[in-house]
C-alpha cells in the first residue's frame, strides 16, 4: 500500500529535522579532532593540556541549538593518558546557563558510568558510523527520557572517542510531533530496536518496543544514514 500524502510529508519534515542534528554532530566530531589533532602534536595520549580550548565547541553546539541540553565529547579509555579526564560534558541548566556535568568514571563505584559499554559509544567504536541512543531514562545525569546522538572521531588515524548531544524527549517533542500530527492515523517514530521515539497517541508510548507484521501497520524507513530510524502508522 503506497503511503498517503499525510505520510510522505511527515516523513519529509523528520527526515529533515533529524538530519540537520546529524549535520551538526559530524560537525561537533570534526571540530573536536582538528583541536585535539593540534593540541597532542608529539604526544600519545590525551592529558589535560591537550583539552585545552576544547570546551567552547559543545558551548557553541548548545548556544545553537537550544534543542540539546547537554553535548561533548567522551575519549576511549585507552586513548587518556593516566589520571587524565575521560569525558568532557557540558549540559544546559534551569536557569539556562551552561555548566560542566561530571559522571563518576571510577570502576567499582556505586555510580559508576561505564560509558564505553552503552550503545551510544561502543556502536560507533565498533562501526566508524555515528549512532542513535535512545529513548532510556538517564539515571546518572537527568533522571528523565533521554535520546543521545554521538560520531566516532580519530586523531592521528586513531579512534579516540565520540562526540555527541543529549536531547530530552519532552523537548523534542515540541519539534517533531507537528509533523507526526500530520498523520489523521496513530502514528511514531521508532528507532533502530524498533522502541518508540515518540507517537501521536495513545498507541505508541515512550520507550515501548512494538511488535511488527500487524495487517494494519505500515513503515516507512527514514533516509537518515546509519541511525535506524522509521515511521510506523495504522491504516
Amino acid at each position: 500500500m503506497n503511503p498517503t500524502t499525510e505520510v510522505v510529508h511527515a516523513a519529509n519534515a523528520l527526515t529533515s529535522w533529524i538530519s540537520g542534528v546529524s549535520t551538526e554532530i559530524e560537525k561537533l566530531s570534526r571540530d573536536v579532532a582538528s583541536r585535539l589533532e593540534r593540541n597532542l602534536v608529539g604526544k600519545s595520549k590525551v592529558d589535560r593540556a591537550a583539552l585545552a580550548g576544547l570546551d567552547e565547541f559543545p558551548r557553541e553546539f548548545l548556544t545553537r541549538n537550544t534543542f540539546a541540553v547537554g553535548a561533548g565529547t567522551f575519549f576511549a579509555a585507552e586513548a587518556v593518558e593516566e589520571g587524565g579526564r575521560a569525558l568532557e560534558w557540558w549540559s544546559r541548566k534551569e536557569s539556562g546557563a551552561i555548566g560542566r556535568l561530571d559522571f563518576d568514571v571510577t570502576p567499582g563505584s556505586h555510580r559508576y558510568y561505564d560509558y564505553e559499554k552503552l550503545p551510544f559509544f561502543s556502536t560507533a567504536a565498533a562501526t566508524g558510523e555515528q549512532t542513535l541512543w535512545g529513548p532510556y531514562v538517564d539515571f546518572l545525569g537527568f533522571e528523565e527520557y533521554i535520546l543521545t546522538f554521538a560520531a566516532p572521531f580519530s586523531v592521528h588515524g586513531n579512534f579516540t572517542g565520540v562526540a555527541g548531544c543529549d536531547i530530552r524527549i519532552k523537548d523534542l517533542e515540541p519539534l517533531i510531533m507537528p509533523s507526526l500530527r500530520l498523520i489523521p492515523g496513530d502514528a511514531a517514530l521508532i528507532n533502530a530496536s524498533n522502541r518508540v521515539i515518540l507517537g501521536n497517541s495513545g498507541m505508541y508510548l515512550v520507550g515501548e518496543r512494538i511488535k511488527s507484521g500487524s495487517a494494519d501497520q505500515q513503515r516507512m524507513v527514514l533516509d537518515v544514514p546509519h541511525l535506524g530510524l522509521s515511521l510506523v502508522y495504522t491504516t
